[in-house]
């Protein structure tokens, strides 16, 4: 079962955040491919929900603050849906 339905709306500001996050961390966030499809089933969003302090931090306007709002939403309803996926699709 995939999760939530992003629209296009954050998918710049969102995108310019992660690709702003480091390489290879213990986070999950920086893996999401902006040009190929990334998929997060539910541990993975959990997992990624302790990033999102971090990328709020990093938020720079309002637009950036809106898409983590929306991403936390969705990593948390993927999250707590056994058996779910949350899915990136690149451009």
């Amino acid at each position: 079962m995939a999760c939530g339905c992003w629209t296009h709306k954050h998918g710049e500001a969102l995108a310019q955040l992660i690709a702003d996050l480091p390489f290879n961390t213990s986070g999950k966030l920086w893996m999401v491919d902006p040009y190929n499809d990334t998929v997060f089933n539910e541990q993975e969003a959990e997992a990624a929900l302790r990033e999102i302090p971090d990328l709020l931090d990093r938020c720079t306007d309002d637009s950036q603050v809106e898409a983590v709002r929306d991403l936390t939403a969705f990593l948390e309803d993927c999250a707590t849906t056994p058996g779910s996926y949350l899915v990136f699709v690149g451009d």
